[in-house]
């Protein structure tokens, strides 16, 4: 049985292809049963859970289900763990058929409405709530609730045309009609994105089911676990387009990479619009596809060939067929910097993430950085900065070996399985490959690989790690199969073992305290451990006795000026300040607003005014001086894919207070 131990954030996975699934849930317990590091019983508590998080995972806002249908659903409540040890899955079918039920309902509501007068001014208002508002006591309720919200986006599509309310009024007529079809064909498309499979249906049970043990255990199509490993390879299978989201939540292409399939169809450009894609027998029209299914379709190794139609912005669409080739992935790649203050340069090394040679992947993190910091060294460097901003992970063995590269020798972690066998980690290799100053940036989602090769930076006082707290997951997980089968189809992403720091604590669940805090815009919406209810809980046990703190005599006075800068940080007290608006935005229940154009127009305004304010300040540059290295100079000065996305990487490390402030660090570490 080949495993793959991985420290990774959570992956969402879809279609699958079981058709028992009492067959493949009996498979999922006794692999966890035998192999999970904290598994549970099933029991009530078990049912409980599963048939809340499942109603919440098929109907998020409540606005599918009824409150009869519900209540008749709750019948099952206490039972799942009793229908599970009989191996009788039939309620599955009894979800499926109410799930079926309401999204047919669903799309015959929004074609009822759009047959029906459409009146642009209503004596209602409209609700929105940080927590789920209740379900509508039946069809009818259900039916008024959505035209109520279909009017709203209309009237807020209108507002966002223009802050000129004067222009929208005189034309809104015209403009009303024009975003009345817009959001109603929105409308239908989300109906595409809710129809399931009953394998799907049942895929989206079996991921419920696996995280009432933890967060992190999944089940894994074989498509899903090709997607998720081509996340933590520096070399993936790509058609070599860089896609995003515009602010009309289009997929837009920002980049063609160069030898790939689509550079060579020489008709793509960035901007073109991605409307549909089609494999095999397939098509999948864009704007009514889920992100999973599109995330697939360009990281899954099984979608080799496809068919793209796109939409130039002369408005000229055509459609290209393109395979996928092997290409480096510079977006996950280790790449470095130098950074110039003061006549002084320090190095900028930037770890996207803990990548290792799975799937297709030839190159790992520990080598790359290795090979950075040489160039780094060439251009006589005298400080470091690692930055670990959204780092989410990756390989276990990749951690290890970059943690023991930073250190000379000495325990880096302590792994707690679950025997409660106590294993104390090693430095790999004696000696270092930098010894000078450092600093290591984290936020909220850094995590896993991140915190363990931070824990040991700080406990040895190795660097100073300044930023926010990170994301609180110390556990790691093992990819096995589910069966022993010669063709595996299905896998399970397993929580196996937790990882403590050398002190003999644990970052689980309320992740690492940086030395220096910083404030970071949307801090309090990133979606860290804690929030999520079945987190392993945090613990402490008995540390390691001996290990050499390193000795830097200017470390406490460098901490005690960088706290004086942040506080007379007039950029960082703004980040404050904007955070303080947006939590308001996040935390607390908006006033009800009046169903007309003039309510929507301010309510949308005023919001995205504060929009305005973060777009102002997250882009604000600095004015040091960023420069590559001279060994990447020298070998990229004609590669003008590699000019562009330095340009933008430049762009990243002049607008982020976070590295500006590392950079003072270093300086005063070296003074």
């Amino acid at each position: 049985m080949k495993k793959i131990l991985l420290l990774l954030l959570p992956f969402i996975g879809f279609a699958q292809s079981e058709k028992n699934p009492c067959e493949t849930l009996t498979k999922i317990n006794a692999v966890v049963q035998s192999q999970h590091y904290k598994p549970k019983a099933i029991d009530d508590s078990l049912s409980v859970y599963v048939f809340d998080a499942f109603i919440k995972e098929l109907d998020e806002d409540n606005r599918l289900f009824t409150e009869i249908e519900v209540k008749n659903l709750k019948k099952q409540q206490l039972a799942i763990d009793d229908y599970l040890k009989a191996n009788n899955c039939a309620f599955l079918k009894e979800f499926y058929k109410a799930y079926n039920i309401a999204i047919e309902r669903y799309k015959n509501s929004i074609e009822a409405i759009y047959k029906e007068p459409f009146a642009y001014n209503s004596p209602e208002s409209i609700e929105f709530s940080v927590k789920t508002l209740p379900y509508a006591k039946d069809a009818n309720d259900l039916k008024r609730l959505f035209k109520k919200r279909l009017l709203f986006h209309t009237l807020r599509d209108v507002s966002e045309i223009s802050t000129n309310k004067d222009s929208l009024v005189a034309n809104f007529e015209k403009l009303s009609k024009l975003s009345k079809e817009k959001i109603f064909e929105t409308y239908r498309c989300k109906y595409s994105n809710l129809q399931l499979t009953e394998n799907d249906f049942n895929a989206k049970f079996y991921n419920v089911f696996c995280s009432y043990f933890d967060p992190h255990t999944m089940y894994l199509s074989k498509s899903d676990k090709s997607s998720f490993l081509s996340n933590v390879s520096a070399d993936n299978l790509s058609f070599g387009l860089n896609i995003s989201l515009n602010e009309k939540e289009e997929i837009i292409v920002d980049e063609v990479v160069p030898g790939s399939s689509a550079y060579f169809s020489d008709k793509i450009e960035a901007g073109d619009q991605i409307i549909k894609v089609k494999y095999l027998d397939q098509e999948y029209i864009i704007a009514c596809s889920s992100m999973q299914k599109v995330e697939a379709i360009f990281s899954s190794s099984e979608f080799r060939n496809a068919d793209f139609t796109l939409r130039k912005k002369t408005g000229e669409v055509y459609t290209v067929t393109l395979t996928k080739k092997l290409l480096k992935d510079y977006g996950n790649n280790v790449y470095s910097y130098i950074l110039e203050k003061d006549n002084k340069k320090t190095g900028y090394l930037r770890i996207p993430s803990f990548y290792a040679t799975f799937e297709n992947g030839k190159t790992n993190v520990s080598d790359d950085v290795t090979k950075e910091i040489y160039k780094l060294k060439k251009d006589a460097i005298d400080g470091l900065i690692i930055d670990l901003q959204n780092n989410g992970g990756g390989s276990m063995e990749e951690a290890v070996q970059l943690t023991g590269s930073f250190i000379d020798i000495g325990p880096i972690a302590i792994m707690n399985n679950k025997q409660g066998n106590k294993e104390t980690i090693k430095d790999p290799n004696r000696g270092s490959i930098y010894t000078g100053p450092l600093v290591v940036l984290i936020n909220g989602f850094s995590a896993s690989a991140s915190e363990f090769f931070t824990n040991t930076m700080q406990d040895y006082k190795r660097a100073v790690v300044i930023g926010t707290n990170s994301h609180g997951k110390a556990t790691m997980q093992r990819i096995l199969p589910l069966t022993e089968d010669k063709n595996q189809e299905e896998f399970l992403k397993l929580t196996i073992e937790e990882f403590y720091r050398v002190t003999g604590k644990t970052n689980q669940t309320i992740g690492i305290t940086p030395d220096i805090a910083l404030p970071l815009l949307f801090d309090k919406q990133m979606p860290r451990e804690s929030k999520n209810k079945t987190a392993l809980k945090n613990n402490t046990i008995e540390g390691v006795l001996r290990f050499t703190e390193f000795i830097n005599p200017n470390r406490k006075v460098a901490i005690e000026k960088s706290a004086a800068r942040i506080a007379a940080d007039a950029n960082l007290k703004i980040i404050t300040d904007l955070n303080n608006k947006l939590n308001e935005v996040y935390e607390k229940d908006m006033a009800p607003i009046p169903l007309n154009f003039n309510s929507v127009f301010e309510s949308v305004n005023k919001v995205n005014l504060l929009w305005k304010e973060v777009k102002l300040v997250s882009k604000k540059e600095t004015d040091i001086k960023v420069e590559r290295n001279s060994v990447d100079i020298e070998y990229q000065q004609f590669d003008e894919y590699l000019k562009s996305a330095n340009k933008e990487k430049i762009k990243a490390i002049k607008s982020n207070l976070h590295i500006i402030e590392a950079l003072n660090i270093i300086n005063d570490l070296k003074n």
